[in-house]
C-alpha cells in the first residue's frame, strides 16, 4: 500500500523546531549551573533528588528515541505482541531493580557508580571490567539515539542523515557540558512530560487517519499467521525472551540507571521506580502500535530501512503542526537519554578513571575531575558521531548489549549479597562468559549435535538463572532457589532439542548460565568472608565535604513527595 506523502519542513523550519527545544534546554540548564561547580553535585547531584522529579527522569531516561524505534520495529516483525513483549518486560525489569538498588544503596549510600563499589568489593579488575562494559553499552547507546535523530531530521526535511545527526548531537552536548546530571535530571521532566502529551495525542490521531480499526480487518491479510497470533511462540522467542533476559542486565548494569540510583533519596527508591515501570511500559507500547499499523496498512519502510518506520507513519498520516509535536516527542525522548549517557560516561571516567584508578580518592582534585569529565563528554560525543554513520539496526544493538551484559548479572548482584565472591570469581565468571555468549550469538560453533545439546542444557540452567534472581529480589535467597530448581525442570524437557535454534535468546541464557556456574564454584570454598561494613568507608565523596540536611542546600535538586 502507498502511504500518503510525507510531510515535509523547509530548512529553515526545521532549525527553527531545533532551536527552540535544545535553546530552551540550555536555558534551563544555565539557571541551574553554579559558578564554582561541584564534582560529586555533577554527578550525582547531592543524592538528594526527590520524588517527583527522580521517576519523571527514570522514566524519560528509559523511555529514549531507540526505544520507540525498536517497539514500532517489534510491532512491524511480529505484531501486535511485538510492543507489548518489548514494552511489558521492559516496565517490569525497570520494577525490579529497586529490591537491588535499596541494597546497593545501603552498602554506599553516597557512590557515584556501581563499578567504584566493585573497587571497594573486589579490586582493580572487577571495578574497569564493570566499567568498561558500561563505557561501550552507553557509547552504543548514545550513538542509537544519535541515528534516531538523523532519521528523523533527514526524512522530514531537506538535510541529511549525518547532518541531523551533528545537529542532535550537538544540542544534546550543548545543554549538558554545563551541568552535568542535574542537567539532565531537570530537563528529562520537561521532556517527558512533553512526550506523554504527544503520545496521548498523536497516537489516536495516526490511528483514525490511517483508517482504523476498519484497516485490522481489511489489513488482516498483509499478516503471517505467526503475526495474527497474539501468543505466537516465534514473536516471545525471537522478541520476548530474549529481551526479558537482556532488560535484567541492563537494569544491574547500566550506569544511566545507577545514576539515578544514588542521586534519589534513598527513602523514595521504590516509588521512583514502580513510577517509572508504570510510565514506561505505556509510552512504549503505544508508541509500538505504529509499527503494527503499518503491518496492517502494507507499508513498505523508506529505502528499505525499518528505522523509518515511526517517521514514516507520522509525516504520512498527521498534518504539518503535528508532525512538528511529534518532532519535539522524538527529539525530548532521544535527548533524555543521550543526556543520560553523557552524564553516566563522564561519572565512570571521573570517577572509576580518574578518581580511583590515577589519582587515588584521597588525592583528587574535584576541580580536575570536572575538566575530566567535560572532556570525556565532548570525546564521547565525537565517537558516537562518528559510529552512528554505519546506521545499525536499533533493535538488534539493544538486545546486542544486553545479552553481552547477561555476563555481569550474577557476578554483580552475588557481590552485593554474598562475602564469599572474590575477585578472582568475579573477573573469570565473566570472562568465561562472554567467551561463551559471542560463538553462540554469532553461531561460530554448529547448532546441532554434540554442541546444540551443550547449548541447550546452558540455556535452561539460564531460565532457571534469569528467574531466580528475580525472585530473590522480592523474596529472598530460599524462594529464589525453589523457583529457579523449578523453572530448570520445567524447561528442561521441551528446550533440550529446541532452544538453539534462537540464537539471540540462547547466546543470552547461555551466558547467564556460565557466569552463575564459574562464580558460584570459585566462591564456595572460598575460605575468606568480606566484611561489608568496609565498602561505605571507601566510597563517598570526593569533595570531602560531609552532607547536609537538605535545608542547608537550597541549591540541590529535591522536590516533595
Amino acid at each position: 500500500m502507498d502511504a500518503p506523502e510525507l510531510v515535509q519542513f523547509s530548512a529553515v523550519a526545521i532549525i527553527l523546531l531545533l532551536a527552540f527545544f535544545y535553546g530552551g534546554t540550555f536555558l534551563i540548564s544555565l539557571r541551574i549551573g553554579r559558578r564554582k561547580e561541584n564534582a560529586d553535585n555533577f554527578m550525582t547531584a547531592g543524592n538528594q533528588v526527590g520524588f517527583g522529579i527522580s521517576a519523571a527522569s527514570m522514566t524519560a531516561t528509559w523511555i529514549w528515541a531507540s526505544s520507540m524505534y525498536a517497539s514500532a520495529t517489534s510491532g512491524y516483525t511480529y505484531g501486535i505482541s511485538g510492543p507489548i513483549h518489548y514494552g511489558l518486560w521492559g516496565a517490569l525489569m525497570i520494577l525490579f531493580i529497586y529490591p537491588f538498588g535499596r541494597r546497593i544503596r545501603k552498602l554506599a549510600p553516597r557512590a557515584h557508580t556501581l563499578a567504584e563499589i566493585m573497587y571497594a568489593r573486589h579490586g582493580r579488575s572487577s571495578q574497569l571490567m564493570l566499567a568498561g562494559s558500561n563505557v561501550v553499552g552507553s557509547l552504543i547507546s548514545l550513538m542509537s539515539n544519535f541515528i534516531a535523530g538523523g532519521v528523523l531530521i533527514s526524512l522530514l526535511s531537506p538535510l541529511n542523515f549525518i547532518q541531523g545527526v551533528l545537529i542532535i548531537a550537538g544540542g544534546v552536548l550543548l545543554y549538558t557540558l554545563w551541568s552535568g546530571f542535574r542537567a539532565s535530571v531537570l530537563t528529562d521532566v520537561i521532556q517527558l512530560l512533553g512526550m506523554l502529551g504527544a503520545v496521548a495525542i498523536l497516537i489516536p490521531i495516526v490511528f483514525f487517519a490511517a483508517g482504523f480499526p476498519a484497516a485490522f480487518e481489511t489489513g488482516a491479510a498483509n499478516l503471517t499467521p505467526a503475526q495474527g497470533n497474539f501468543f505466537s511462540s516465534e514473536a516471545f522467542f525471537n522478541q520476548g525472551a530474549p529481551y526479558i533476559a537482556a532488560v535484567l542486565a541492563y537494569a544491574i548494569g547500566n550506569q544511566t540507571i545507577a545514576q539515578r540510583l544514588f542521586a534519589v533519596r534513598e527513602d523514595l527508591i521504590k516509588p521512583t521506580f514502580v513510577t517509572a515501570a508504570v510510565g514506561y511500559g505505556s509510552t512504549v507500547i503505544g508508541i509500538g502500535m505504529f509499527g503494527v499499523l503499518a503491518l496492517y496498512l502494507g507499508l513498505e519502510p523508506l529505502d528499505g530501512d525499518i528505522n523509518n518506520l515511526i517517521p514514516q507513519m507520522a509525516g504520512s498520516y498527521l498534518p504539518a503542526a503535528l508532525v512538528a509535536l511529534f518532532f519535539l516527542l522524538i527529539l525530548g525522548a532521544l535527548s533524555s537519554t543521550a543526556d543520560s549517557d553523557l552524564a553516566a560516561l563522564s561519572s565512570i571516567v571521573m570517577t572509576d578513571g580518574y578518581g580511583h584508578t590515577v589519582a587515588g580518592r584521597a588525592k583528587a582534585d574535584p576541580r580536575r575531575m570536572l575538566l575530566v569529565g567535560r572532556a570525556t563528554m565532548i570525546v564521547a560525543t565525537a565517537l558516537a558521531v562518528t559510529f552512528a554513520s554505519m546506521r545499525l539496526n536499533i533493535l538488534d544493538l539493544l538486545v546486542f548489549v544486553g545479552a553481552l551484559w547477561g555476563a555481569l548479572v550474577f557476578p554483580v548482584i552475588a557481590s552485593f549479597y554474598w562475602n564469599k565472591v572474590s575477585n578472582k570469581a568475579f573477573t573469570v565468571s565473566t570472562i568465561a562468559a562472554v567467551a561463551a555468549f559471542l560463538p553462540v550469538r554469532f553461531g561460530w560453533v554448529p547448532a546441532d549435535g554434540a554442541s546444540g545439546f551443550l547449548i541447550d542444557v546452558a540455556s535452561v540452567v539460564g531460565v532457571g538463572v534469569v528467574l531466580g534472581l528475580m525472585a530473590f529480589g522480592f523474596f529472598g535467597l530460599r524462594v529464589a532457589k525453589i523457583v529457579g530448581l523449578a523453572a530448570i525442570v520445567i524447561v528442561a524437557p521441551f528446550g533440550i532439542g529446541f532452544l538453539h535454534d534462537y540464537a539471540t535468546l540462547s547466546g543470552s541464557l547461555v551466558a547467564y548460565a556460565v557466569s552463575t556456574v564459574v562464580c558460584y564454584a570459585m566462591s564456595v570454598r572460598n575460605p575468606d568472608s568480606f566484611d561489608f561494613t568496609t565498602i561505605e568507608q571507601q566510597v563517598g565523596d570526593f569533595d570531602r565535604v560531609e552532607p547536609a540536611s537538605p535545608t542547608t542546600r537550597p541549591d540541590d535538586i529535591r522536590s516533595t513527595r
